[in-house]
């Protein structure tokens, strides 16, 4: 017996990862995902093309260009963002150190990419405005300047308390990037803050020194340790292991089912019940797309596990939460995988299958839907409950456990104890009805026949 289901799992396991489709469409996404994350890095450290040209100013105020020739200067955008990139990296370092894996941090200077040149063109206060951004067309298609700003005149006092100040307006050529539109932008707010607090005789070194405040990150402690905490992390991994869990019961699911209903009804199965017996030809099916899912969910983890590796990040996910999925996924998959393959040998169509898959797409898609909801509040009222009532139990758990208060463990093992007892009763179920259903052909049965069938057996 045994011989004969592994000799159908690996039958069914080949026919399924060997095909085109499952290689293009399931394999290839996580791993074109991890080779961005891989290289993106490499790509971001790599020095584009020096950018020069021209930028009009218009001011009004009179205050604002000296300081803005002053923030616009290529070594002082070189020094911010050498600033955000030593600031960056001593985040990672911090969070390697934390994790253990200072190892991985080379203690070399950031890279930093070249600074855009940008001269600036000083135009008179009364300046035609219409004519002043016909510049930026040029006439054959080639601006003049990169950009046009335009400052107002009360930009460093206000006309009255009721007022804000003033601001600028910029105008921009096709042939500005969205990277030196931002250098611009960055150096404009600095000019227009320095010349506001020194015509009001303040010193903007002092001002920004004392107003400057860095926000560390929080360290979570738990009886384990302490570790490095990323809301954003925290907050996405119940979504991300609910999706996992959906991605994989549906790949398993819809292929037992139309892998089902295609050999009943080409009478492949009759062929393949003359060698091995229905429980036997379920138990393959069963633990060969099993298989498939457990493929496709270790392809997805393995690329966020590397992804978070190559970000010095891995020390924020905890390795017990990748066996939880494991665990759930399996209860998962038996549970709604017996469901969809008793469709399957019940019905003769795909189309006859719909009436009866449509339940269990609710019963599949509500837990996954309310997984982000239950990993923000994993400990109110409706998550605790939700924990404990089939099938939607493990949705529900696996969402509390991803979140950043985990329940207790008495109330895991619940749920996986109700689990174990779900996913019995309802292999048992698509045992009586996949042996009765795989011969029948006919009129499609509804819920109600299906129940006698089970009785019937």
């Amino acid at each position: 017996m045994i011989r004969r289901i592994a000799l159908i799992v690996r039958r069914e396991f080949l026919a399924t990862v060997t095909s085109k489709g499952f290689i293009l469409g399931v394999l290839m996404m996580p791993l074109l995902l991890l080779m961005v994350v891989l290289l993106a890095p490499r790509i971001m450290d790599a020095h584009g093309p020096e950018v020069r040209g021209t930028v009009a100013v218009i001011d009004a105020d009179g205050r604002v260009l000296p300081e803005l020739r002053v923030t616009l200067h290529p070594d002082e955008i070189a020094a911010r963002r050498m600033e955000d990139a030593r600031r960056q990296a001593a985040i990672r370092r911090e969070i390697a150190e934390r994790t253990g894996r200072l190892d991985q941090i080379e203690p070399k200077e950031p890279k930093i990419k070249p600074s855009p040149v940008l001269t600036i063109v000083e135009r008179p206060a009364n300046t035609d405005l219409d004519t002043a951004k016909a510049a930026l067309i040029g006439t054959n298609g080639e601006p003049e300047h990169l950009a046009l700003v335009v400052i107002h005149d009360d930009v460093t006092v206000r006309r009255d308390t009721e007022h804000e100040y003033g601001t600028y307006d910029l105008y921009v050529s096709k042939s500005l990037s969205g990277d030196t539109e931002s250098v611009l932008q960055e150096s404009l707010q600095q000019a227009l803050v320095a010349a506001r607090l020194k015509r009001s005789d303040l010193i903007p070194s002092e001002i920004e020194a004392k107003t400057r405040v860095q926000r560390p990150n929080a360290i979570l402690v738990t009886a384990s340790g302490e570790r490095e905490t990323q809301r954003w992390l925290t907050a996405a991994l119940p979504f991300i292991a609910g999706l996992l869990l959906f991605m994989g019961v549906i790949a398993g699911g819809q292929t037992l089912m139309t892998s089902t209903v295609e050999e009943k009804s080409s009478r492949v199965v009759e062929v393949l019940l003359a060698a091995a017996a229905p429980l036997e030809l379920m138990w393959g099916k069963l633990i060969a797309q099993l298989g498939v899912g457990l493929l496709i969910v270790g392809v997805y983890v393995g690329s966020g596990v590397l992804s978070l590796v190559q970000f010095s990040m891995f020390g924020l996910l905890d390795p017990t939460l990748i066996g939880y999925l494991v665990v759930f996924y399996l209860l998962a998959y038996l549970v709604y995988g017996a469901l969809m393959l008793a469709i399957g040998a019940a019905v003769n169509q795909i189309a006859d299958a719909q009436s009866l898959l449509g339940p269990v797409m609710i019963l599949l898609l509500i837990p996954y839907a309310l997984t982000p909801m239950i990993g923000q509040a994993p400990n109110a009222p409706l998550s605790v409950v939700a924990s404990f009532i089939p099938p939607i139990n493990l949705f529900a758990m696996l969402a509390r456990v991803a979140s950043d208060a985990p329940p207790p463990a008495w109330q895991v093992g619940v749920t996986m104890l109700i689990g174990v007892g779900t996913a019995l009763l309802t292999v048992w179920f698509a045992a009586k009805v996949f042996r009765i259903g795989l011969l029948m052909h006919g009129k499609p049965p509804n819920v109600r026949t299906l129940i006698r069938w089970v009785r019937m057996a």
